[in-house]
Formats: C-alpha cells, structure tokens, sequence
C-alpha cells in the first residue's frame, strides 16, 4: 500500500489517502498551543513536517500511532548535539522510534481521546471511533505529513 496520512493543522483536519484517493478523513484536536511547530519538550505544540508511523499500541487513549518525532530534520532545525543527531539519524533509518525525552520532546502520537478542543501536549487527538478506524488503516512505515 501508498497511504499516506495528511494532516492539516489549520483546519484541524487528518486524511488518510492512498494513490490520491481519500480513504478516510476526520477532524482532530492539537497542542494546546498549537500555531508553530514544535521546538521542545513542554511547549505545547504539534510538530509541523515529514514523519512516519514509526510504532503501534494501546495507549491511555486508546489505539495511538506514535511518529518519528523529532526526525533528523527536526534535530538539525533545533541545534541536537552531534550524539543526538547520530541517534536520531541511525533510527530513521532503520525506521525505528527516535530517543524520546531530549529537549526537543518526543511522545507524538495520534490517538483517541476527543477532537472537540486542543487540549493534547502536542500530539494529534481525534474521536475514539475515528481513532480506532486509523488503527486499523494504517501500519509501522506509514508516511504522516503535519502541514501548519
């Protein structure tokens, strides 16, 4: 499969689509301080960028994708030591989850939870049945585009 999953900050809107067909759309809630992409832990905000689903389970709020924040773009935009960003770089690679908890953040996932207000800490929230629909689309690998 060529899913891919879109979302779109601005107007709090994911969708799922493949070879430019819409699979499956919906409406989500951010950070609570959504405008601007992520910079570091506790801020709030939503990262903006290329990413992918990089790990999937049953978390707090049901069932979450968790993506490859922060990605070797983020690390470089963000000023990662050297270390950090050989780590980083040698995950995404091999598709694997990024260290979370340096002072970028980490922990991004899409999940369940309610898409009514922005209320996360930076990840994506939609409807539980939205959420367990996109579980149940999509797989380790899925490319995730956040646009602002």
């Amino acid at each position: 499969m060529n899913m891919k999953i879109v979302i779109e900050k601005a107007k709090r809107k994911l969708t799922v689509v493949e070879q430019e067909t819409v699979m499956f759309a919906c409406s989500v809630a951010l950070g609570f301080s959504p405008v601007g992409s992520k910079e570091k832990e506790g801020d709030g905000r939503t990262p903006e960028g290329q990413y992918r689903v990089c790990l999937k389970k049953m978390g707090k709020y049901g069932p979450s994708l968790g993506i490859n924040y922060p990605s070797v773009c983020d690390a470089l935009r963000l000023g990662a030591d050297e270390e950090l960003l050989r780590c980083i770089r040698e995950r995404e690679v091999q598709g694997l989850r990024p260290p979370w908890g340096s002072f970028m953040g980490g922990e991004i996932y899409i999940h369940g939870g309610g898409a009514q207000r922005d209320w996360t800490a930076g990840c994506i929230a939609l409807e539980d049945a939205d959420a367990e629909r996109l579980y149940a689309l999509c797989d380790v690998g899925t490319e995730v585009e956040i646009r602002p």
